[in-house]
């Protein structure tokens, strides 16, 4: 199970405030579940562990069989929370180099997360030979990043495989009633899944959004389901050990102290772009009405040769969350060596992820001590269910911090200035 530990961030506060902070989170937790609150309409995600449609799992795995074997490369189109869930998983779950290794289950790759040229011509060119299938993912199927790619490579599919064969190639994950992505699955017969009406993006790598590519990856769907709802119970137990409560009351008592940017820190590259999706989670949760944690991320060990220093040593403005995770039962040791002349003989013996676990140790002793609060959050390894249980904590925790600020966790009314601006420079029609 997921440990979290917040003793050398506690530290940093006085008891009697602290208390008060986690009466606050316990206000907030009774307002996310009274869904009564902002936004409470789109709160569908708190159930999904244990109200998944069974039917949903085995359809998401039936397209994996199907596809398996007859698909060289399946492109996931997304943006935003409709691809970052997927990709951390992904990353988190595959060996670090299965992209140029042989392959059981299709080659995942992403588009329709921006709108680089030069990225779209290099993803043709490598198409160009591939058998390959689409997975699109929009609730509208507007959004012009996703949008624009889909109607490329679509296009591209029915070029070479024509319309019958194009209809096997492509499925859809969009909203059950309504919008351009509902259209033209209708129109054109491609199969779909539904997003919940109640689950906003962010939220929704427990859907057919995250469910459907992680089993046409190749992944266990249903330990990553088992690892939430396994740390749903834990969660919804409304007293002081509940981590969520104790991780929302202390950033948000960081946050009134002055800090505002709260690091992200992992000491596993496969952990990489799990930092990417808590960033998009927190800042549109939570960067609202001007107030809200800056959420930053750092791969350690690696970014402390570039970055250290002014974590060490510049301005006391951040403070850091770590996800740690154990190693994999095969260990790696280091050899003893006949000259000694890197004067490495005193680690002989010892495994790297021992001296992984003494480079996080030492750092954070460093950094606490120079004045920057640190919690840790450790998960068993990393694998499906582990992963599941990152996502559920984090969800429920941002909640939780969102309504203690009292902002709604569940829109982004910010990110619509852009896509107006942008429409009427590229003139769309009506703006």
């Amino acid at each position: 199970m997921l440990e979290l530990y917040t003793e050398q961030i506690e530290s940093c506060v006085e008891k009697e405030v602290y208390n008060e902070a986690l009466e606050q989170a316990k206000e907030a937790y009774d307002v996310l579940f009274s869904r009564k609150g902002k936004g409470g309409n789109m709160t569908g995600w708190l159930d999904l562990p244990v109200s998944i449609p069974q039917n949903l799992v085995a359809d998401c795995k039936q397209v994996a069989d199907r596809w398996l074997g007859t698909m060289d490369v399946v492109v996931v189109i997304g943006i935003g929370g409709s691809f970052l869930g997927t990709k951390c998983a992904l990353e988190a779950c595959s060996h670090s180099f299965a992209s140029v290794g042989e392959r059981h289950s299709p080659h995942i790759v992403f588009a329709g997360y921006s709108i680089s040229e030069d990225y779209m011509a290099d993803l043709l060119g490598y198409l160009k030979k591939k058998s390959y299938g689409i997975i699109v993912i929009s609730k509208s199927g507007t959004t012009i990043e996703p949008a624009l790619a889909f109607r490329i490579l679509r296009m591209n599919m029915i070029e070479r495989f024509g319309e019958e064969d194009t209809r096997r190639r492509i499925v859809a994950v969009t909203d059950q009633k309504s919008g351009a992505l509902r259209e033209i699955c209708d129109k054109y017969g491609y199969d779909s899944f539904p997003i919940p009406s109640d689950v906003g993006g962010r939220y929704s790598v427990l859907t057919a959004v995250g469910l459907l590519p992680i089993a046409v990856a190749g992944f266990d769907i249903e330990a990553l389901l088992g690892g939430a709802r396994q740390i749903r119970e834990l969660l919804l137990k409304k007293d002081d050990s509940n981590p969520a409560i104790r991780y929302a009351a202390l950033r948000n008592l960081m946050y009134r102290s002055g800090k505002r940017i709260e690091v992200f820190i992992n000491y596993h590259p496969k952990l990489k772009y799990f930092g990417e999706w808590l960033k998009q989670l927190f800042a549109e949760s939570e960067g609202k009405e001007h107030k809200g944690l800056f959420p930053a991320t750092l791969d350690f060990t690696t970014d402390l040769h570039s970055v250290g220093q002014y974590i060490q040593d510049g301005e006391r403005i951040m403070f850091e969350t770590a996800i740690l995770a154990g190693s994999k039962e095969v260990e790696v040791l280091v050899p003893k060596s006949t000259d000694n002349l890197d004067g490495l003989d005193y680690l002989a013996g010892r495994s790297l992820e021992d001296i992984n676990r003494m480079a996080e140790k030492g750092t954070r002793e460093a950094h606490v001590s120079g004045g920057v609060p640190n919690i840790y959050i450790e998960m068993e390894k990393i694998d499906e269910w582990n992963i599941g249980q990152l996502f559920y904590f984090f969800e429920f925790s941002c909640a939780v911090s969102a309504y203690m600020l009292g902002v709604n966790p569940f829109d982004q009314p910010a990110v619509e200035v852009y896509k107006t601006n942008l429409y009427r420079l590229l003139g769309r029609p009506g703006y």
